[in-house]
C-alpha cells in the first residue's frame, strides 16, 4: 500500500482508504497527514457532527480516520474536491462502508478508493523473493530460479501468526486472546456501532465459525447456516443468515472471492459463486480452534461436506490474501474459476484490464505433478493466447519452469 499511495497520492485529490479494523491503515496514513481527524474518539467525532466544515478548512494534508461514522464528512470532502482537484490533499479511512439507507454522493471521480488487507507474504518476510508477479504478468514466460528454506511446518506457523501488524509478533499464547478480542469487538462493538443490532450474539458467533470451515470452498450460504445450526430447533432465519453476511461484508471482514466471468470465450458453464474467505487465514483458524498441532495432522473442517485439510483451505486463502494485494499494485483483479459441474477448476484467476489473465493453481506440496496442472493446460486450450502464464504456487524449496511451460513458485518466493 505504501507504493501504491507514494505512486497515487501526489496526483489526486482524495484517497479513501477501506479495510477491516487492525490491517494499518490508520498508521499508513497518520505517516502522511498534517492534520488528522479520529472520529470513532466520542469528542472528536462530537465536533465535526456539529461543525463539518472544519474538515476541509485544516492544514493539508488531512487525515479523516473512521469517516464513516459521520457519513457528511464524505460529502463535504466530495464538494471540496470539486472546488480544488490539486493533489494531496485528503486521506479517508473506513473501517465499515455506511449503514445501508445512508444516502451520500458516490463520489466517483473525485475520492478513489483503495482496500488495505493484512500484510501478505512478501510484506511479512521481504527478503526472501525471487519471482515477481510483474514479470508472470507480462507474458513472456521467461525462466524463473530461487530457492527458500520455507516448509510446510513454516506455512502452518506463518497462518496463525497473522498478516495483522498488532498481533503477529506476539507469542502465540498472547495471540490466541487478542484475536479472540477481535471476534468478539466485531459482535458487541463494529456491528452496533454500524447500525446493526445483534439480537443472538451466539448465533452469530455459530455462523461466523461455520463460514470459516467453508473457507477456500463454494460452500452454499444454506449449507453454512445449516452447519451453524446442526441440532439446534430454534435456528435463525435464512434471511438473518443473509444479513450476517453483507453486514461482516461491509466491516470487511469477508472477503469473498468472486468468480471469473468472461464474455470472450465459449466457456459459459461456469459457476457464478464466490469462494468464501475472511480477512486473514489466522482469524478462520481461530474460529475454527485449530492449531498448528491440529493443522499439520491433516484435521479438516467436521461439519461440512467437504474432503480437504484444514491446512490446505488455510494456505490457499493465504495466498489468495497476499495475491490480492500484488495483484493491486499492477490494477489487476483476483478471481477463481470453476465449470458447474466441478469437471474444470482453477483455483485463482488473475487478470489484467485487457482481459487477459493468469491462472494459478494452489498446491500444499513440495513435488508438481502432471494431474496439478491439467487444468491449467485445458485453460490454455479455451482462450489461447489470452493466457499469459500458467503458475503453480506450492510449499517446495526451488522455484523453476516446467518442461511443459507451467511455473511452479513457492509461496515465500513470490513477490509483486
Amino acid at each position: 500500500m505504501d507504493e501504491i499511495l507514494d505512486d497515487l497520492f501526489p496526483h489526486l485529490a482524495a484517497i479513501a482508504l477501506e479495510g477491516a479494523k487492525g490491517v494499518g491503515k490508520t498508521a499508513t496514513a497518520m505517516q502522511r497527514a498534517r492534520t488528522t481527524f479520529s472520529l470513532d474518539d466520542d469528542r472528536q467525532r462530537l465536533s465535526v457532527e456539529t461543525h463539518s466544515r472544519q474538515v476541509v478548512e485544516a492544514e493539508p494534508p488531512i487525515f479523516i480516520d473512521e469517516w464513516q461514522l459521520v457519513p457528511a464528512v464524505w460529502d463535504r470532502v466530495r464538494r471540496s474536491v470539486d472546488a480544488d482537484p490539486s493533489g494531496g490533499r485528503f486521506l479517508l479511512a473506513g473501517s465499515a462502508d455506511i449503514p445501508s439507507g445512508t444516502r451520500i454522493h458516490s463520489g466517483a471521480g473525485r475520492i478513489v478508493s483503495l482496500t488495505m488487507r493484512p500484510l501478505s507474504f512478501a510484506e511479512r518476510h521481504p527478503d526472501q523473493g525471487s519471482v515477481s508477479m510483474k514479470d508472470l504478468l507480462s507474458g513472456a514466460r521467461a525462466d524463473i530460479t530461487g530457492t527458500t528454506d520455507f516448509s510446510v511446518p513454516e506455512y502452518a506457523e506463518e497462518i496463525l501468526r497473522s498478516g495483522f501488524p498488532g498481533i503477529r509478533d506476539l507469542p502465540s499464547r498472547a495471540r490466541r486472546p487478542h484475536l479472540e478480542s477481535y471476534v468478539q469487538r466485531i459482535i458487541s462493538r463494529d456491528l452496533p456501532e454500524n447500525g446493526v443490532l445483534v439480537r443472538k450474539p451466539q448465533s452469530l458467533r455459530k455462523w461466523l465459525e461455520a463460514y470459516a470451515a467453508a473457507t477456500a470452498t463454494c460452500t452454499s450460504y444454506t449449507k453454512v447456516l445449516a452447519a451453524a445450526t446442526a441440532g439446534e430447533d430454534d435456528r435463525p432465519a435464512k434471511e438473518t443468515a443473509i444479513s450476517y453476511r453483507d453486514h461482516l461484508q461491509r466491516l470487511f471482514i469477508l472477503e469473498p472471492l468472486d468468480a471469473w466471468l468472461p464474455s470472450f470465450t465459449p466457456l459459459k458453464r461456469l459457476t457464478q459463486s464466490p469462494k468464501h474467505h475472511l480477512v486473514d487465514p489466522a482469524l478462520a483458524a481461530h474460529l475454527a480452534g485449530i492449531d498448528q498441532h491440529g493443522l499439520l495432522r491433516g484435521k479438516g473442517p467436521e461439519n461440512l461436506d467437504y474432503a480437504g485439510t484444514w491446512l490446505g483451505a488455510l494456505f490457499e486463502s493465504l495466498v489468495t490474501q497476499s495475491l490480492r494485494t500484488y495483484a493491486d499494485l499492477h490494477e489487476a483483479t483476483v478471481l477463481h474459476m470453476r465449470s458447474r459441474g466441478g469437471e474444470h477448476e482453477v483455483d485463482l484467476i488473475i487478470q489484467r484490464p485487457d482481459h487477459s489473465v493468469l491462472g494459478v493453481e494452489v498446491k500444499l506440496s513440495h513435488q508438481v505433478d502432471k494431474t496439478d496442472v491439467k487444468h491449467l493446460h485445458w485453460l490454455e486450450t479455451q482462450i489461447g493466447d489470452r493466457l499469459l502464464d500458467k503458475v503453480v504456487i506450492n510449499t517446495g524449496p526451488v522455484a523453476y519452469r516446467r518442461e511443459d511451460g507451467v511455473a511452479v513458485v513457492p509461496l515465500a518466493l513470490l513477490t509483486p
